[in-house]
């Protein structure tokens, strides 16, 4: 009991400290891994760390697939713009 104590007294004043977002999808990987290894055995520090590299993971693919389809949107619209622009004046001659 006095263990527990301890690990939710030190998670809340981790909680509590504010740091600079490095490593995005590693603190809901993390929370997700160590509910997970501690259903799944009571390893829940083994889960948070290896959900938060799941996490590092799966956010780093998704930020390379945005920027590629990002690509693809700007080389598309640049193609794409190949019209003339040309004024029509009302005057004939």
């Amino acid at each position: 009991m006095k263990a527990q104590v301890i690990a939710v007294s030190l998670c809340a004043a981790l909680s509590a400290v504010s740091f600079p977002a490095g490593a995005k999808g590693c603190a809901k990987g993390a929370v997700v891994g160590g509910v997970g290894g501690h259903v799944a055995g009571h390893h829940g520090l083994l889960g948070a760390a290896a959900g938060c590299a799941i996490g590092r993971h799966q956010a780093k693919k998704a930020a390379k697939r945005e920027q590629q389809q990002q690509e693809m949107n700007n080389t598309s619209n640049t193609s794409g713009n190949a019209t003339t622009n040309t004024t029509h004046s009302g005057n004939k001659s």
